[in-house]
């Protein structure tokens, strides 16, 4: 008897080649689209993202195209609870989140994976770039063919029960390859552009969002230096991120940076680059793949945020589970709220939010 898999369509060309490529392996495969947009036109009618009505019926045609069954999801407000709130108030705490790795830990592999188990589906699958394999006995999940493209970064929070429950087909192949293969079985999405932006901020405008969404929350306040003279006025902490230079509106004669941010004091912290690069952090709600728990130090390669390059760092866990990290260079623009995951060679170790920069 075929195996069922539940396949999250987004509607992009990553999702829809692998449902074709785990039906070509002989899985009984059923699409699906999370339906997570929000009570809002302008949500629904954007086009070209993962969230909306156009991905869905790019996501129909495909799975019409390629012959399985299609079905629209109703995880809106899990969506809305999880992902978006989440963003928002990390913000208004004077963090910078990444919402693509909260919707991956809780719906996708949760919520999703749970939905397909109760359908008597053994699996749920992606188009991640991304490889889950057993080796002695224990689900790993390896960087992608397409070191590009790889998204473990996005991935780390991921259990040893979700891991054996899941199937990326792509991480086998490069990016070029996947647009090829839809090319190839007809699919008219082999050339769409891939979504780049947060799926649910307008024109990726996230301060303006937030300050919709929390209004008395967005107030302005000032740039501070480090020892807290007045540079000038910022308009509310949540349009700012560690590292910016760009967006200031500031004239001081020499090129300056965020290098902090207050949520008590409402303050935007600025400061020469040289502020920016630091070693060490502290960092909580870990998840470990390779390791039931850290239980000593180890070294590892260690990166601070998606686009950055992995470098080398020690981890050092604490009584209470967080674990410090140093890494052996310094990092440029370390941020509370991003995620550090670390790996081993191709092999991701784990990864936790950054709560502290030390």
């Amino acid at each position: 008897m075929k195996k069922k898999v539940v396949v999250g369509m987004s509607g992009g060309v990553d999702s829809s080649v692998a449902a074709y490529l785990l039906k070509e392996q002989g899985y009984d495969v059923i699409g699906v689209t999370m339906q997570i947009w929000q009570e809002d036109k302008e949500f629904e009618e954007r086009e070209g993202g993962c969230c909306s009505l156009s991905a869905v019926d790019d996501a129909r045609r495909v799975a019409d195209r390629i012959g399985i069954p299609f079905y629209v999801l109703n995880f809106r407000d899990s969506f809305k609870e999880k992902v978006i709130d989440y963003f928002v108030d990390e913000y208004i705490e004077g963090k910078t989140p990444n919402p693509c790795i909260a919707c991956n830990k809780y719906l996708k592999f949760d919520e999703l994976l749970m939905k397909a188990r109760a359908i008597g589906a053994e699996y749920v699958a992606t188009g991640h770039y991304a490889t889950v394999t057993s080796e002695d006995g224990r689900y790993v999940l390896r960087r992608s063919e397409d070191d590009r493209k790889d998204q473990t970064y996005a991935l780390y929070n991921l259990t040893q029960e979700q891991l054996s429950h899941t199937l990326m087909p792509c991480g086998e192949y490069t990016k070029d390859r996947i647009r090829e293969i839809a090319k190839e079985i007809g699919l008219a999405v082999h050339n769409k552009k891939d979504s780049e932006e947060i799926c649910f901020i307008p024109d990726n405008d996230h301060g303006s969002y937030i300050k919709l969404a929390k209004p008395g929350k967005v107030k302005q306040g000032n740039f501070v230096d480090k020892n807290g003279n007045i540079l000038g006025k910022h308009k509310g902490i949540v349009y700012y991120t560690i590292g910016q230079r760009k967006g200031l509106g500031l004239a001081l004669g020499r090129p300056v940076f965020v290098t902090d941010i207050n949520p008590l004091r409402n303050e935007v912290v600025i400061g020469p680059e040289e502020d920016i690069f630091k070693t060490d952090l502290i960092a909580k709600d870990l998840n470990f793949i390779t390791l039931d728990n850290l239980d000593k130090e180890i070294k590892v390669k260690a990166k601070i945020r998606y686009s950055a390059k992995a470098s080398d760092a020690t981890i050092r866990p604490l009584e209470d589970g967080r674990v410090v990290v140093s890494f052996k260079e310094k990092q440029r623009a370390i941020t509370k709220g991003q995620s550090v995951v670390f790996y081993d060679e191709d092999l991701v170790v784990g990864g936790g939010i950054i709560e502290k920069i030390i």
